[in-house]
């Protein structure tokens, strides 16, 4: 097999619980080959590099073979290689709350935790 279409491979490696989550999100820009957006049915080559958002984290993934069929996890893992950086701890993405009593926030407040949550001005 020379190549695969891009949304077949992201389901049978297990990247996508199924095949039309996979080609809705390559029809939405989420999934880029090469640093480039795609269609559902660009050909997928060994060599090629796919990034994209899952669960909250970048991933980056390389191709390192070709599956045309959904196939077990212990085979799937061997036809690619995950260079996706480590996610960012738990404990580090809670956002602090306020105690319970403490009444509204007053405007300097709001614009504290606004500016902690990492929101710009609207």
């Amino acid at each position: 097999m020379e190549f695969v279409r891009v949304d077949v491979w992201l389901h049978a490696v297990r990247l996508f619980k199924t095949r039309s989550a996979a080609t809705t999100a390559v029809k939405g820009g989420k999934i880029k080959v090469d640093g480039e957006p795609i269609k559902p049915s660009h050909k997928l080559r060994v060599g090629h590099t796919i990034t994209f958002r899952q669960s909250g984290r970048e991933r980056v993934i390389e191709v390192t073979g070709l599956l045309d069929k959904r196939v077990g996890h212990p085979v799937a893992i061997k036809h690619y290689t995950d260079h996706s950086p480590e996610p960012v701890p738990r404990y580090l993405l809670a956002v602090p709350r306020r105690e319970r009593g403490a009444g509204r926030p007053t405007k300097k407040e709001r614009r504290e935790l606004d500016k902690l949550r990492g929101y710009t001005n609207r």
